[in-house]
């Protein structure tokens, strides 16, 4: 199994499936692909979850885990985010690779603008995108920035724990929701109580999370979390969403107030074949976009504060990031069609004529 799984990290894999009657598979610059041609059985792949699992406790119940998240590392390869699920009734697993260098904003070619954002005093910075768009490592390049140019305490709350951070110029407290804390809203609750500068969530599910997450920026910290939306404007009508109805007016002020930046991404497939490189785009919070902010009527305007905002603030569209990534030879043509049908729908006429103004 650890030769496979080498080999699948030296081909650059950034995910590993591993199902009972089916061969190894990885998915290398986006496309799934078979590794072996032997095919596991039942007992190999339960052996291989036991092997995975990293307490004795959950080794014990194996056979009660329907699904159970780890985290687990490789000598000299990498550390994984590993699921452990059932399908068939056998197990099956799913391993996210995480590199043991701690990526930068310049190795993962992402806006300068984000150096800005994580040098902020406080607020709220949202890095948001689908399942495998590579929040994690965008994430975990802001909090390196500011271990590298801040004198700081970070607290991380995450499940489970994917890139270590040694401290630099900042002290990392890096808790693990299960292992640490019982969950992600109690250990924020918790961090508040820890004299953090910044504190960084993992995904954010729920609305009570949202809610404490809001309270920290309003309390003066910065925080940094994640959403699983694909753009901006879905982001702010996801948060919208969660508040209470007859709290929806003062949350949007609330939200309005606290926001710091938005950051949308996806990974698209470079031209060379050599890797995926992600599409940005970035939404600062102005006194104009605020005022967007607390209009329901006028959330797609946010579209337009971003497109015109380049040059003076560094914020950018989709449209506008991977126009650049088509005309400097990056991705092509057909990448940049399906990439922007998915993170602009032209079905829906405010975000069309959004998508119109932001173009021109």
């Amino acid at each position: 199994m650890e030769k496979i799984i080498k080999a699948a990290v030296e081909r650059g894999a950034s995910d590993l499936h591993i199902k009972a009657g089916d061969v190894f598979r990885a998915r290398i610059n986006g496309k799934l692909v078979a590794l072996t041609k032997q095919r596991l059985t039942p007992d190999q792949t339960r052996a291989i979850a036991l092997k995975l699992i990293n307490t004795d406790d959950d080794r014990a119940r194996i056979e009660r885990l329907r699904d159970f998240d780890c985290s687990w590392g490789m000598p000299g390869v990498g550390r994984f985010r590993v699921n452990v699920l059932r399908q068939r009734s056998s197990f099956m697993i799913v391993m996210r690779v995480i590199p043991f260098t701690v990526p930068t904003i310049e190795s993962l070619r992402l806006p300068e603008v984000l150096k800005e954002v994580a040098e902020s005093e406080r607020g709220l910075v949202l890095v948001t995108g689908v399942s495998g768009s590579g929040k994690s490592s965008t994430v975990a390049a802001m909090v390196h920035h500011i271990n590298h140019t801040q004198h700081k305490h970070i607290v991380t709350i995450e499940n489970p724990i994917e890139f270590l951070h040694r401290d630099l110029s900042c002290s990392i407290t890096q808790r693990e929701v299960g292992v640490d804390t019982d969950s992600l809203a109690i250990g924020l609750r918790a961090a508040l109580r820890q004299d953090p500068d910044v504190v960084v969530l993992g995904e954010m599910a729920d609305a009570d999370t949202i809610d404490t997450a809001i309270k920290g920026a309003e309390t003066g910290h910065l925080v940094i979390a994640s959403l699983p939306t694909a753009n901006v404007v879905n982001t702010i009508e996801r948060v919208i969403a969660t508040l209470p109805r007859e709290e929806r007016e003062i949350g949007r002020m609330r939200f309005s107030e606290s926001l710091r930046a938005i950051v949308s991404q996806q990974l698209l497939p470079q031209n060379d074949e050599k890797g995926r490189i992600a599409a940005v785009e970035v939404l600062v919070a102005t006194s104009a976009v605020r005022e967007c902010l607390k209009d329901p009527s006028r959330t797609a305007e946010v579209r337009k504060h971003m497109a015109e905002g380049r040059k003076q603030l560094g914020t950018q569209t989709y449209e506008q990031h991977v126009a650049e990534l088509v005309e400097t030879g990056i991705i092509s043509d057909e990448t940049a069609r399906a990439a922007l049908a998915l993170a602009v729908p032209t079905s829906n006429p405010a975000k069309r004529g959004a998508r119109q103004t932001a173009s021109a």
